[in-house]
């Protein structure tokens, strides 16, 4: 889960500094949700067998609920644009974490969350994003399910 996540950090960063996309707050907001489930992989994937894996799947979880409404969020300001429903010109981090400050270069939105700059198989980013984020909510629902149900002993043959 954090390597996928980490490729579309990744990608993200490709189409920001080679494609010369520039990125919007809400596409900034996003790249936060997938640092977030990037996180909640690696603390996961670090302790297994602690509380602390409850703490990363509730991450992750979170994490993959922003997502999906962020990108949908996104989405419906690129389908449907006016003027009056815009993005922010800045994103807008807590003061204990100003990630625009310390990372600039990944952190700074630039551009306009309702330019259509990219397209692939007749979707825009922020609506594969909404595909993406689902998924990983998804699987993270179905993961909570298996660990909270997950029976203490396996037997290879039962009777």
């Amino acid at each position: 889960m954090a390597l996928t996540a980490f490729v579309l950090e990744m990608t993200a960063l490709y189409f920001q500094h080679v494609m010369m996309l520039k990125p919007c707050v809400m596409c900034i907001y996003e790249r936060c949700a997938l640092f977030g489930i990037m996180g909640a992989g690696i603390v996961g994937a670090i302790a297994p067998k602690t509380p602390l894996h409850w703490a990363a799947i509730v991450i992750w979880l979170y994490s993959a609920w922003e997502g999906v409404r962020l990108a949908r969020e996104h989405t419906m300001i690129q389908l449907h644009p006016s003027p009056f429903v815009t993005c922010d010109f800045a994103a807008r981090f807590p003061t204990w974490l100003p990630l625009d400050k310390w990372l600039p270069s990944v952190f700074v939105a630039s551009g306009d969350c309702a330019e259509k700059s990219w397209l692939f198989l007749t979707l825009r980013m922020p609506q594969w994003l909404v595909g993406i984020f689902a998924a990983y909510l998804l699987v993270g629902v179905l993961v909570l399910i298996a660990q909270a149900f997950k029976s203490k002993r396996r037997y290879l043959f039962s009777l």
